[in-house]
């Protein structure tokens, strides 16, 4: 396990993405902040910072009105591939995906993003499933799962 250093950049070769980080927290309902444009990722601070023992979580929109988000082809991520997050002290861990998932937004598996892990973990989550028109926003929710394999 690492120490606690505040992410700033994440990097997903296999997609493409290379992000600045900002800081979430809650809003007033108590749900996560999400970033207020398609770009950049964040970093929920109210979690680990990644490499930390825990769940650290980094959200994304896969769509803007100006058109696709950082988080565009997070579903097409593939056990196996690599996610690095750049760190405030210098070091960028890396992680590699173990799943791929979608659940519809009804269904999000809350303990299995937030929940306490006995590693360090890094969830990556963004829109996913069908555009509903009548409420204005996706039907589902893509989470990728990924644990650390190489501290930085």
């Amino acid at each position: 396990m690492m120490a606690a250093s505040v992410p700033v950049r994440v990097e997903i070769p296999a997609i493409g993405v290379d992000s600045e980080l900002m800081r979430l927290g809650l809003q007033d309902d108590g749900t996560m902040e999400v970033p207020p444009a398609g770009f950049p990722a964040g970093w929920y601070d109210g979690a680990p910072t990644p490499g930390e023992l825990g769940p650290a979580v980094i959200a994304g929109h896969v769509d803007w009105t100006t058109g696709p988000g950082v988080f565009y082809d997070l579903a097409q991520l593939a056990v196996g591939d690599e996610i690095r997050v750049g760190r405030a002290d210098g070091t960028t861990p890396v992680f590699a995906v173990t799943a791929v998932q979608e659940h519809p937004k009804d269904e999000f598996p809350t303990a299995a993003v937030y929940g306490d892990i006995d590693h360090a973990g890094l969830r990556l989550i963004t829109c996913g499933g069908d555009w509903d028109r009548s409420v204005r926003h996706y039907t589902a929710n893509v989470v990728v799962f990924a644990e650390l394999v190489h501290p930085g």
